[in-house]
């Protein structure tokens, strides 16, 4: 009787091309690909690279286009991507667009593999919900701001707002903070993550290759920003428009790959989302210059002549602590985010195993 389910779609493919097989206990799909290699005589996987690649530039392309098409979201000299009606615009249009792509991928998913209802919800992420998973990706990513985390804390004491929520419903009170911090990372995960990622396990692709691929077309889907930039800044030189977009999608492409290697690992869409949304609200971690806090709102102090030069000293202390406190958490935060990179990211719901 030839198979019908997924599992034994899978199961019957890597029997006949030789390849080791690992199933995971519990009756979830939990495939690890050992040694994926193919060979021409080997039985097909479900999608070809061909067809995955079409809907890889396809669902990016769906997700951007719509901004171009309407006059209320068009970029232009005089109307800022950061205008409120122009976010609203453009959140309804990347829902509509994420609904489309999310119902052609759970068709693909039913009718070229054969997949259960149960297994679309697990290869996409959405199930269970894996709260432990959530809770180290979210442990992990804080290790790598360690120091960017000290500093907004400590130098800046912003924990008191941290503590009583202050700051967390100021932000999502504006259409910037719940464009960047939520609505922004819950599409693109979905997109580029529970949607392309398992479309890109039904094909040859080792799971090594796809954290490596699908990030790319995550970081291209980026670049649109350097047309706004150029439209919105003309008297910026070509030249440093360049190198920013290209800054861009160099540090989009690089969450990428570990937001993909988290999503397979966990097999968890809500810990890169998750993950996501810490990333931009943290920010690049600064690399260099000195750490202080900083300026009021009401400017600086203005000192009278009665103040010693004990007070200025003082300070100058208190930087170079700051300064030197930070620089070593935030090496001992990146030291900490390798050694526990694939513990922190171990999961019984992993999709594929990561070699």
């Amino acid at each position: 009787m030839a198979p019908t389910g997924l599992y034994q779609q899978f199961s019957s493919y890597f029997k006949n091309t030789g390849t080791t097989l690992v199933v995971h206990s519990n009756p979830a799909w939990r495939i690890s690909l050992i040694a994926p290699n193919f060979s021409e005589e080997a039985a097909l996987p479900p999608l070809s690279l061909a067809f995955t690649g079409l809907l890889s530039v396809a669902y990016p392309l769906l997700y951007v286009l719509p901004f171009y098409l309407s006059p209320t979201t068009r970029p232009s000299p005089t109307l800022s991507r950061d205008a409120p009606s122009v976010i609203r615009a453009r959140i309804r249009f990347v829902y509509v667009s994420v609904t489309l792509s999310t119902i052609a991928t759970v068709y693909i998913l039913a009718t070229r593999a054969n997949a259960s209802n149960l297994d679309i919800l697990r290869l996409l992420g959405w199930y269970p919900i894996g709260i432990v998973e959530v809770s180290k990706s979210l442990l992990l990513t804080a290790l790598l701001f360690t120091g960017p985390l000290f500093e907004r804390a400590v130098v800046e004491s912003r924990w008191r707002d941290w503590i009583q929520g202050r700051a967390l419903h100021e932000t999502l009170s504006s259409w910037i903070g719940w464009r960047n911090y939520v609505a922004g990372p819950v599409t693109e995960e979905i997109l580029f993550r529970s949607l392309l990622v398992p479309l890109h396990l039904l094909t040859p692709l080792s799971p090594t290759r796809i954290v490596l691929l699908t990030p790319l077309y995550f970081g291209i889907a980026h670049i649109h920003h350097f047309y706004e930039f150029v439209l919105t800044h003309p008297h910026t030189p070509w030249a440093p428009s360049i190198m920013r977009s290209l800054f861009q999608f160099t540090y989009t492409t690089m969450f990428g790959w570990y937001a993909t290697f988290v999503f397979i690992r966990t097999g968890n869409v809500i810990a890169v989302i998750l993950a996501h949304t810490f990333c931009n609200w943290a920010g690049l971690p600064r690399l260099w210059g000195r750490v202080e806090p900083g300026v009021a709102i009401g400017g600086p102090a203005v000192r009278g002549k009665e103040d010693s030069g004990s007070e200025l000293g003082k300070e100058r202390r208190d930087h170079w602590s700051w300064s030197f406190a930070y620089y070593v958490l935030l090496v001992t935060g990146a030291v900490a985010f390798q050694q526990c990179l694939w513990t922190l990211t171990e999961s019984p719901r992993a999709l594929a195993k990561v070699v």
